[in-house]
């Protein structure tokens, strides 16, 4: 036995329930850290997602609350990249660096916003679905294959365009209908852990639906939904860059799809200005893949037998 393991037992014996509690929770995320910083491409997307959310948190101390003003724009219409303006200007002429970092904390909250949306949906639908079984589960899982069928970004588009034009319309545009794919990973990982001789046990000392979904079935489900939101996430991010781009976004926030969106109706395309759509597009792709290779990672170390390469 070593020192730290005869510390902790030794802490253990002499700890309350609640602090033995926390002292393995702590633990465990020591554990977690130690074998997710091995994964060098796991590692790689979370510096670059940190840099991104830096950057989001400081763009009112680095370039102001007023970068997105049309009137008094500092520069010319689509000004190429200079010293001043180091990726040049879009067509009303403001400085497309700070629209970029700007449009950062627009596209990471709804993506954010809208992961965590899907997932609390895809998991209470998931662990309803495969602890009470029957014809509840029939029903919940026959509307979970009709929105797996159905196109998602047409269900987004045809949602948002009913409902007002904000931010909140395109969260709970993706959110309601990129669900189907959480659930059904949910509900067979519940269906897995409701087979075990605990959860008749528990039952049988008189623990009811509710203690049993939420003492027994979540924290067995968790490491695969934690998981699940970090892959949904770059997906949120490019959902909503693609409904920015189509035009049913907010058009008075600046996003990365709304500056996409802008130098198509500018014509950057065919004129050549390539600064106008270069580096939100390289964004977009840069944070999708940074969430991914997370997501690749979380998944890899919560369960090895995946065998997710490094």
């Amino acid at each position: 036995m070593t020192t730290e393991t005869a510390k902790g037992d030794a802490g253990a014996r002499t700890a309350g329930p609640r602090a033995l509690a926390r002292q393995r929770r702590r633990q465990s995320v020591v554990r977690f850290w130690k074998q997710y910083r091995t994964h060098r491409a796991g590692l790689a997307g979370l510096i670059a997602l940190a840099l991104f959310a830096l950057l989001a948190l400081t763009a009112p101390l680095t370039f102001g609350s007023d970068v997105a003003g049309v009137t008094g724009a500092p520069g010319q219409p689509m000004e190429s990249p200079s010293a001043e303006f180091p990726l040049g200007t879009d067509r009303f002429g403001r400085d497309l660096l700070g629209l970029l970092v700007w449009g950062s904390r627009v596209s990471l909250l709804v993506g954010l916003l809208a992961a965590a949306l899907s997932v609390a949906i895809g998991t209470t639908v998931g662990i309803t679905a495969g602890h009470f079984k029957g014809a509840y589960a029939t029903v919940l899982m026959r509307i979970t294959d009709w929105f797996l069928v159905m196109p998602t970004l047409v269900l987004a588009i045809a949602l948002a365009t009913v409902l007002p034009r904000s931010l909140g319309t395109v969260v709970l545009a993706i959110g309601v209908t990129s669900w189907p794919t959480t659930a059904r990973l949910v509900r067979a990982q519940t269906l897995a852990v409701e087979s075990r001789p605990y959860i008749e046990r528990a039952k049988a000392l008189g623990g009811g639906h509710w203690h049993v979904m939420s003492r027994h079935v979540l924290p067995n489900v968790m490491p695969l939904v934690l998981a699940q939101t970090t892959l949904m996430i770059s997906s949120s991010i490019l959902a909503e860059a693609t409904l920015a781009f189509l035009g049913v976004s907010d058009p008075n926030v600046v996003s990365w799809g709304g500056l996409l969106q802008d130098a198509r109706e500018a014509g950057a395309v065919s004129s050549g200005n390539w600064w106008y759509l270069v580096p939100p597009g390289i964004a977009i792709a840069v944070v999708a893949l940074a969430f991914t290779l997370c997501g690749r990672a979380v998944e890899s170390v919560l369960n090895p037998r995946l065998g997710v390469g490094r």
